[in-house]
């Protein structure tokens, strides 16, 4: 072997041999570093664990959990927010009914002041009633029972006080234990003093059950009178109702506070036995309408309104006629004027066929039937024919009885 040979061999053993020396050193260290890395293996790689969820469950099963608790905590956050809505929604809504209740409660307060400044302007003294009103302060009654009446009608009054309106002590008695209110409402006449207001005086002193208005008596003017009836009585008496009546119809005064009672919870109540009838535009026939051209062509009818023998309305409504009574116009009919104020209100209409039977024997087999009649009077008279005659007849045969009265709850 040539020395060329030979000396090449020796320098390509030196190489490998510091080859392998440096291979060796990078092998050395990486497994150094690769031992660190496998030695913490368990604190840097760890998953952390979720808290209830064992440890058997698949990867899968464990984010499928993840996610609907996820999701149920945002449902019951939206849930709670929705209820939080619903809580204040129901707290305002309850605001507001106490704020209308409040606001209606300040139109009748305004009613009856303006009706005393009124009475002071007129320079009309002040009634007992009022006297009685005002010593009683805020007392709260059922209902305040207006029985229309005229001069002329003594003999109805005194049917009506032998048969369905107490007396005397009962009559206080009734205002006091039951909370209803009875009088006969009655103006004055043309010549103020004369003997027509004397004999009223007279007869209110003996009997202490009339009520007198600021109005001048008189057919035609029967809207005027019941817009100050209604003023007055609210101005008086704070009622839930206030009922209209004619001195010519026989009433079951238990049977119509009941009837009543039911609608108490109601804030704007008309009831009535609910009519729409022709209006009747020829001149000299009963009933005729001088503004007939107001409701249409020849042959219309009236809107609904209440017959006027008997109507109730609530609180509401009265201290709507006394705070708008100069407003309000007047038709030739009072139940038609009546009926006219209330259009454009948002009044509940309620017909009630109880407050218009017949006189015997239609309200006395009702009666027998267990469905006693609020009030009773004939179609072809417009109350009971002969009332003053025949007034005890119908209240023997289609009364409630005197217990009725006393016993009731309302």
């Amino acid at each position: 072997m040539s020395w060329k040979s030979r000396g090449g061999g020796g320098l390509e053993s030196a190489s490998k041999n510091l080859v392998s020396k440096k291979w060796t050193i990078l092998i050395c260290f990486g497994c150094f570093c690769t031992g660190i890395l496998f030695s913490d293996s368990n604190r840097m790689w760890t998953v952390p664990e979720v808290k209830d969820i064992p440890r058997g469950m698949d990867g899968e099963e464990e984010k499928l959990k993840l996610i609907s608790e996820g999701c149920d905590t945002v449902h019951k956050d939206a849930k709670r927010e929705r209820e939080d809505i619903f809580g204040e929604v129901s707290k305002t809504h309850h605001a507001i009914q106490t704020l209308d209740k409040t606001v209606s409660n300040l139109e009748m307060e305004l009613a009856a002041a303006k009706a005393a400044q009124e009475s002071i302007i007129n320079g009309s003294p002040l009634s007992d009633d009022s006297k009685i009103s005002e010593s009683s302060g805020k007392r709260k009654y059922l209902m305040v029972v207006g029985i229309n009446t005229a001069f002329s009608s003594r003999k109805r009054r005194d049917s009506v006080r032998a048969t369905w309106m107490p007396q005397g002590e009962k009559r206080k008695k009734l205002e006091e234990e039951k909370g209803i209110v009875m009088r006969f409402v009655i103006g004055h006449s043309a010549t103020s003093g004369g003997i027509l207001d004397r004999a009223i005086e007279a007869e209110d002193k003996r009997h202490g059950d009339i009520l007198r208005l600021e109005h001048v008596e008189g057919y035609l003017e029967l809207s005027a009178k019941t817009k100050i009836f209604f003023a007055t009585a609210v101005a008086l008496w704070n009622a839930d109702f206030y009922v209209k009546v004619d001195d010519d119809v026989h009433v079951n005064i238990a049977t119509l506070g009941a009837t009543l009672a039911r609608h108490r919870s109601k804030p704007r109540v008309y009831i009535g036995c609910m009519k729409s009838g022709p209006v009747l535009a020829q001149k000299g026939v009963r009933y005729h309408e001088p503004e007939y051209w107001k409701f249409g062509g020849e042959g219309n009818k009236y809107f609904r309104h209440a017959t006027g023998q008997i109507y109730a309305i609530s609180k509401d409504l009265a201290s709507y006629i006394s705070i708008n009574q100069h407003m309000l116009h007047k038709y030739a009919n009072e139940d038609v004027s009546l009926g006219s104020w209330f259009i454009g209100l948002d009044v509940e209409h309620i017909d009630d066929r109880r407050l218009c039977c017949g006189t015997p024997p239609d309200c006395e087999w009702k009666a027998q039937a267990g469905n006693v009649c609020v009030a009773s009077f004939d179609w072809s008279c417009s109350g009971i024919c002969k009332s003053s005659e025949r007034m005890k007849e119908v209240h023997r045969r289609c009364g409630e009885g005197e217990n009725a009265l006393w016993n009731a709850v309302f």
